[in-house]
């Protein structure tokens, strides 16, 4: 079998095991619209002065995304791996003559394909229900801006791994490191309302980058939509998650 068809067969594998369940697709998929209705219902009639008369609804559009392509990538990477490994899933696929790299491509390709299906329902929810444009005129920085993130977010999602114990810890340790960024980094604060020490902070993480490479892309910048400096953080930080994997990932369970 051809490597571009172990690939493909990974990813539909891949794609099974993420619809069929529940938490995942609950987490992934239905928690980001319920935080955008949430957000939405509460600040919906709002504008930020300070973002140039910008309404809530259209600011939370990219905010959300953020939430929903850390969430497909980095925290369900990391919690499916980390079930794989302590179930013995990853040692059995690990004897067979499988590449690691169409393993790891299926994974990563899955959290592209799933981050690409809430652009379109969020964008289509945002149309519809609150009148948010699309950014047609700036389509390729979206797709480009989510394909960066999406990778970089999918290899630092491989890398938490190794901090996780267990599959039980797995949830908690993916959320104490990704939920305290959103607030931050202004995707659940509007950033007009967070101090600009703490903004300082969390221009360290790649959160914040990517939500304001985001941000550029779907609501404007003035030009084409790309943040290029913001864009090659967030790469970096997926280059470094990948070097963390690398030396760091286990194949087999904690306890053996």
């Amino acid at each position: 079998m051809s490597s571009i068809r172990l690939t493909l067969h990974q990813f539909r594998f891949a794609q099974k095991i993420f619809w069929r369940n529940p938490a995942s697709v609950f987490f992934t998929v239905a928690l980001p619209l319920i935080f955008l209705l949430i957000f939405s219902a509460i600040f919906g009639s709002g504008e930020l002065e300070e973002l140039g008369g910008l309404s809530t609804t259209t600011y939370y559009i990219p905010a959300i995304l953020t939430l929903a392509v850390v969430g497909a990538t980095a925290v369900s990477v990391a919690i499916s791996l980390v079930a794989d490994r302590e179930s013995g899933r990853l040692k059995r696929g690990r004897s067979t003559p499988l590449p690691s790299w169409v393993f790891f491509s299926g994974r990563i390709g899955n959290g592209i394909v799933v981050s690409l299906l809430m652009l379109v329902v969020i964008t289509t929810i945002g149309a519809i229900a609150y009148g948010v444009e699309v950014p047609w005129e700036r389509a390729p920085a979206v797709l480009v801006t989510l394909a960066v993130g999406a990778a970089a977010f999918s290899l630092l999602g491989i890398a938490l791994t190794a901090i996780c114990p267990n599959e039980d810890a797995a949830p908690a340790v993916t959320n104490v490191v990704t939920l305290p960024l959103y607030f931050l980094s202004g995707v659940f604060i509007p950033e007009t309302e967070i101090p600009d020490g703490i903004l300082r902070i969390a221009d360290i993480f790649p959160i914040r980058h990517f939500f304001e490479a985001f941000y550029a892309a779907y609501v404007g910048n003035g030009g084409a939509g790309f943040e290029p400096l913001d864009l090659l953080i967030v790469a970096a930080w997926g280059l470094g998650g990948l070097l963390l994997a690398i030396r760091f990932f286990r194949w087999t369970p904690r306890a053996s």
